[in-house]
């Protein structure tokens, strides 16, 4: 069993109820391997969590950009807790040494691990709820989290390339673009998809990704790149 101790100070948070922080880090594949280890899931708190991130985000975002849009606030919270942040996080954090995994699931390396890693941040988020409260879990977000938010807004990676081409597309042609997989590649646990965009029966741009929805972010950049769109 790993060593929380050493997490606890990485993470600037001591538990009380160590129990709860050992949750957040349980996988479902572990328990369907260790049915005898009488530990639950981290699904429930990742439900939890979920909730607790985007209201501390929220709340956040509306007190510190009092000029901006409610479009605009929603593009930066969905950049600061989408997966791939989350999954950033908890590398920052190391918590994929403390993960409790199944022989399988221990070997992704690839995006699958991506998501293992942003749940159970998420379960993570909600277990300091729980154990502390909102003072406490507030503070261990935005110490995480909000310091992100200056790059993401400059570099402009709040900007959703999907729905960009999609509000430009049915500017300029009155067409919503359609999306298609055109190929898979791989074994199951590490596959690879390309995936086109079309405006009606034009193929305008293909992306790759090792997942259907990172191809798609993909196909619409370079879409949007291809009509001068950006």
């Amino acid at each position: 069993m790993p060593d929380f101790a050493e997490f606890e100070k990485k993470a600037e948070v001591t538990f009380k109820d160590k129990d709860v922080l050992k949750q957040a880090f349980v996988h479902r594949s572990y328990i369907n391997e260790n049915k005898q280890s009488g530990l639950s899931h981290n699904e429930r708190l990742e439900f939890l969590g979920d909730a607790v991130l985007e209201l501390v985000i929220t709340d956040f975002l509306y007190n510190k950009y009092t000029d901006k849009t409610e479009g605009d606030l929603t593009a930066y919270r969905s950049a600061l807790v989408n997966a791939d942040t989350c999954a950033s996080i908890a590398v920052n954090l190391n918590m994929g040494d403390y993960l409790l995994l199944s022989k399988g699931e221990s070997k992704d390396v690839g995006r699958a691990r991506q998501y293992i890693l942003a749940n159970a941040l998420e379960a993570l988020i909600g277990s300091i709820y729980i154990d502390q409260g909102y003072d406490t879990v507030r503070k261990f977000i935005e110490r995480n989290f909000t310091t992100l938010i200056e790059a993401i807004i400059s570099e402009k990676t709040f900007i959703d390339a999907k729905s960009l081409f999609q509000e430009k597309a049915q500017e300029y042609d009155g067409i919503t673009p359609s999306y298609k997989t055109v190929k898979e590649s791989g074994p199951d646990h590490e596959k690879r998809f390309t995936v086109g965009v079309y405006i009606g029966k034009d193929l305008v741009a293909t992306g790759e990704g090792e997942s259907k929805q990172d191809a798609e972010q993909g196909a619409a950049k370079r879409a949007l790149e291809t009509r001068g769109w950006e």
